[in-house]
């Protein structure tokens, strides 16, 4: 089966790393097919792809071949679709291009259409118990997550883009007004998912809620601060985490800090260069992260743990901790400044 709108994801081979970005935003598909100017095919880049190359560093306008899959898995346009299901199951293929006899590019088959439509079992774990100190006096009466941005509530936000993307198992974090967001989401019938609650009864910091589970998980869980707005793909995201073979995958998002002032460098007592206000880049935690069932089965119930705690221990251990560059919207909406940021950005990047 191919799908109808695969010529929107065709690029030559010319192209630069910030074209690819670019295709993407606007293609639900995920790839980047490149073709040479008779469309025949010399590689492919999918969104995986292009964050690795963001984590090494190359910019916008690195060649899109420096990122690319030059001998990538392709089918015949008459070929068996039951077998290349199978096939695309033992590679964890999620896209595969069409290829006739002469190397053209004449379609693109993706996984989903070879299934039937289903929800994923993978829950998400959405953190809602912060007090929301740095937001006063709007948080006195209001939990965060239910502080409105645009025309809905932060909570109701996160919540919509899940269900969106076939997310239907929910656990709300609760402390703080937990029962304002219990009434407001209730068992979350109204957004076809289900929505139960783990409640702190004392802060358990940032991880501790997950040994309030009620069982192990059998599949990778989300886990999700409840402050967070951002157009992150969250199916993209568990695939990362499976390609990665990781433990443990954190949302990171690229953070510059100007100094102020000129840099001197010295050289013993004497200035060797002086950098006029540099920008230092920096990659900080977006608070958005997928956990192996096996290390939430490691946070003992009811006993405080942050998250960086057990990440730590899960790098100690020797295990795989992979970093998911955010290049969608994020903001952490944390401060004032930030609130009011979120308000006037939502209008464009939600309509």
């Amino acid at each position: 089966m191919t799908d109808k709108h695969w010529k929107n994801t065709l690029v030559l081979e010319t192209a630069t790393l910030g074209d690819a970005i670019r295709m993407l935003e606007t293609s639900a598909l995920q790839i980047c097919l490149i073709v040479d100017k008779d469309d025949r095919l010399t590689g492919t880049v999918t969104d995986g792809d292009i964050r690795r190359g963001i984590l090494r560093g190359f910019g916008l306008d690195r060649p899109i071949m420096d990122v690319a899959c030059r001998d990538p898995l392709t089918w015949r346009p008459d070929g068996d679709p039951v077998e290349l299901l199978q096939v695309m199951s033992e590679r964890s293929v999620r896209q595969v291009p069409l290829v006739d006899g002469h190397g053209l590019v004449v379609g693109l088959t993706m996984r989903e259409d070879l299934l039937s439509p289903h929800p994923l079992p993978n829950w998400v774990v959405l953190m809602a118990g912060g007090l929301g100190m740095r937001l006063r006096p709007m948080t006195e009466f209001t939990p965060k997550p239910l502080l409105k941005v645009g025309t809905k509530p932060l909570l109701e936000s996160i919540i919509e883009a899940f269900a969106q993307q076939r997310f239907e198992n929910f656990f709300l974090s609760v402390n703080y007004l937990a029962d304002k967001i219990r009434d407001h989401c209730g068992d979350g019938s109204r957004w076809d998912v289900s929505i139960r609650y783990l409640e702190e009864q004392e802060k358990l910091g940032t991880a501790g809620a997950l040994g309030l589970l009620p069982e192990t998980p059998t599949h990778p869980v989300i886990v999700m601060n409840g402050d967070v707005l951002t157009k992150v793909n969250f199916r993209s995201l568990l695939e990362y985490h499976q390609e990665q073979k990781a433990m443990v995958t954190v949302c990171v998002r690229e953070y510059d800090v100007q100094v102020p002032f000129g840099v001197v460098k010295l050289d013993d007592q004497r200035i060797a260069s002086i950098v006029e206000k540099p920008v230092h880049s920096f990659f900080v935690n977006g608070g958005i992260y997928v956990l192996e069932p096996d290390l939430i089965a490691r946070v003992e119930p009811g006993q405080p743990l942050d998250m960086p705690t057990l990440i730590d221990d899960a790098i100690g251990r020797g295990e795989t901790v992979a970093a998911f560059p955010v290049r969608e919207y994020w903001l952490d909406v944390g401060r004032v400044d930030d609130f009011l940021r979120a308000e006037t950005e939502y209008r464009n990047e939600f309509p």
